[in-house]
C-alpha cells in the first residue's frame, strides 16, 4: 500500500491507498515545533484506529510548501515506516510537460494536481485548490502544465479583514441566502464567500478563452472548497482527494523508494 502525505500550511492531509482504492484519510495540524516522533505516534494511532500497521506500508510520496517540515516528515518516515519517503521535487518524473518559466519555483502540491487532473479528468482542464492560498493550474489538451494564478485564500482574506478593521467582528464562515445582507455578520459572509464565487466564475471563464477551450473541464480540491459548492460556481468536479491522488500517481512513476530499514 501507498501512503501519500500533502504538507500544507495549516494542515497536513494523508491518505493510504491499495492501488487506486483510497484504503484510510486523516489530517493533522501543521506544527514546526512538532518532533518527528510526535508525527510518527500520531501515525501509529491513526493506522491502529482502522486495525492497520506501519508494517503495511510499501511507499511513501510526500509533497511539502512547508520546507522547515521536511526533515522533520523525512525522519518520521525513516524510523517509523522504514523508508525514505518520495519527495515530489524538480527532477522527478511527471509524465506531464510543465511549461512554467522556472519549474523550481512551482509548488509540489501543484505538480501533483496538475498530475492528478490529467491523468482523472483529462485535458484541457482548470484545476483549483482551496487552502491557505487559492491556487488555479492551466493545463491544456496534450497534457501541457502552462501556469495558472495564486490568489488569497478564503481563510486568509476574512482573517486579514477583521484583523485589519477594528470595529468589524470575526465570523463563521458560511454562505447566506442573499447577497445583500442586512447584517454585518451576512455583510462580510456574503464578501468573501459570493466575492470567491465570482473571482473563481471570472478567473476560470479567462482561462477557458486563453486555453481556447470553452469545455475545458474544471476540478476543484482542498478543504475550504465546500464553502462555495452551491451550484452557482464554474466548477464540475469537486475532489477533495486530488492532491493526494496525483502523489500516488507520482510514486508510481518513480518507484525506486523502497522498503530499507524494519520499522
Amino acid at each position: 500500500m501507498i501512503l501519500t502525505m500533502d504538507v500544507g500550511n495549516t494542515n497536513i492531509k494523508t491518505a493510504l491507498f491499495n492501488g487506486d482504492a483510497l484504503v484510510k484519510y486523516g489530517r493533522f495540524s501543521t506544527n514546526i515545533k512538532s518532533t518527528s516522533d510526535e508525527y510518527g505516534i500520531l501515525f501509529e494511532s491513526l493506522f491502529k484506529h482502522d486495525g492497520l500497521k506501519l508494517g503495511d506500508v510499501d511507499g511513501i510520496a510526500v509533497s511539502s510548501v512547508v520546507p522547515t517540515m521536511n526533515f522533520t516528515i523525512e525522519h518520521m518516515c525513516r524510523n517509523y515506516f522504514g523508508m525514505s519517503p518520495l519527495m515530489v521535487e524538480p527532477g522527478i518524473k511527471t509524465g506531464i510537460n510543465i511549461k512554467y518559466e522556472n519549474p523550481r519555483e512551482l509548488g509540489s502540491d501543484r505538480i501533483a494536481n496538475a498530475v492528478a487532473s490529467y491523468e482523472v479528468y483529462g485535458g484541457p482542464c482548470i484545476f483549483i485548490d482551496f487552502g491557505t492560498a487559492t491556487t488555479f493550474g492551466a493545463i491544456d489538451k496534450d497534457g501541457c502544465f502552462l501556469g495558472g494564478c495564486i490568489c488569497p485564500g478564503i481563510k486568509l482574506s476574512s482573517e486579514a479583514l477583521v484583523g485589519s478593521a477594528s470595529k468589524l467582528p470575526r465570523f463563521e464562515l458560511i454562505k447566506p441566502e442573499t447577497v445583500i445582507g442586512r447584517t454585518t455578520i451576512t455583510n462580510l459572509q456574503s464578501g468573501i464567500i459570493y466575492g470567491t464565487i465570482g473571482q473563481v466564475n471570472y478567473i476560470v471563464k479567462r482561462m477557458r478563452a486563453e486555453l481556447n477551450a470553452p469545455d475545458a473541464v474544471v476540478v476543484a480540491t482542498g478543504g475550504l472548497a465546500v464553502l462555495i459548492k452551491q451550484g452557482d460556481e464554474a466548477i464540475d468536479h469537486f475532489d477533495g482527494l486530488l492532491t493526494l491522488k496525483g502523489l500516488r500517481i507520482l510514486y508510481n512513476r518513480n518507484r525506486k523508494h523502497e522498503r530499507t530499514v524494519q520499522p
